[in-house]
């Protein structure tokens, strides 16, 4: 029960940090300086206007100030960030291998609704992710992929499990530029952003090429159904149309993730 507890705690923390990340990063600021604003007057976000969830209920989701509607995204980001590490908590306790893909599901989380609201992915998020995920699997071992089967067993378990991650860094990465430059190449115009790509390579980072291979079809199948059916139901132009690719990446990365939760060798 009190890790559970410690879990939501630093679930709606971190998701109150992402929400600042979501909407400073995309600009080109600082996530430090200065204090929480108000978007729409500048007014600085008072320290009791700035308790996680509660105080979104508490100011009825306006600016004390102005009266700006206050996007639900932000009691949302929080939400399901203290969930996702709840979930994995209950699954791991507090653990490394916890702590990792707590980690997984905040980056992921904030690329989703980045990507969503600005059609951007912060490199803050998936260059750092890549490091992240390549050095976590020296110490939260990955047991599932292709890592055993292109290098000799007797490497050891732990050699092969950066092996894993760096293959589920550099083979998607460079099957999804391939596609998307001979998109470009073909309809003259960029169908794939680049940060998708680097986006693709943070997430095989952490759960290996099995991983980021279930991601990229499953992500890429959603999405497509899922933004034909926007642009239908909204009368959208299909040509120029900017389908958050991104979002569908992330949402399926956390799904993958979350269902293959267990507690890695070490």
């Amino acid at each position: 029960m009190l890790e559970a507890i410690v879990a939501l705690v630093a679930g709606l923390l971190i998701g109150s940090f992402l929400n600042v990340c979501i909407y400073r990063l995309p600009r080109d600021l600082s996530v430090v300086r200065p204090r929480s604003y108000c978007p729409a007057c500048n007014a600085s976000v008072r320290w009791f206007d700035n308790i996680p969830l509660y105080s979104y209920i508490a100011l009825g989701g306006r600016c004390r100030d102005c009266s700006a509607r206050i996007p639900v995204r932000y009691p949302l980001v929080e939400l399901l960030t203290a969930a996702c590490f709840v979930f994995v908590v209950l699954k791991l306790g507090l653990s490394l291998a916890a702590l990792k893909f707590c980690l997984l599901c905040a980056l992921l989380i904030g690329l989703a609704f980045a990507d969503l609201e600005e059609r951007i992915l912060p490199d803050e998020f998936t260059l750092g992710g890549m490091a992240a995920g390549v050095l976590l699997s020296l110490v939260v071992l990955l047991d599932w992929g292709f890592g055993h089967v292109f290098f000799p067993a007797d490497w050891g378990s732990r050699w092969l499990s950066l092996s894993e991650s760096l293959l589920g860094l550099l083979i998607p990465t460079g099957l999804l530029w391939f596609v998307g430059t001979l998109y470009s190449k073909i309809r003259h115009k960029e169908g794939l952003g680049f940060g998708d790509v680097k986006m693709i390579g943070m997430i095989g980072a952490f759960l290996g090429l099995h991983g980021a291979l279930q991601t990229l079809i499953f992500g890429s199948v959603i999405g497509s159904v899922a933004g034909l059916i926007y642009i239908k139901a909204t009368g959208k132009d299909f040509s120029t149309y900017e389908l958050p690719f991104g979002t569908f990446l992330a949402a399926t990365a956390l799904g993958i993730a979350l269902l293959n939760v267990a507690p890695a060798a070490a």
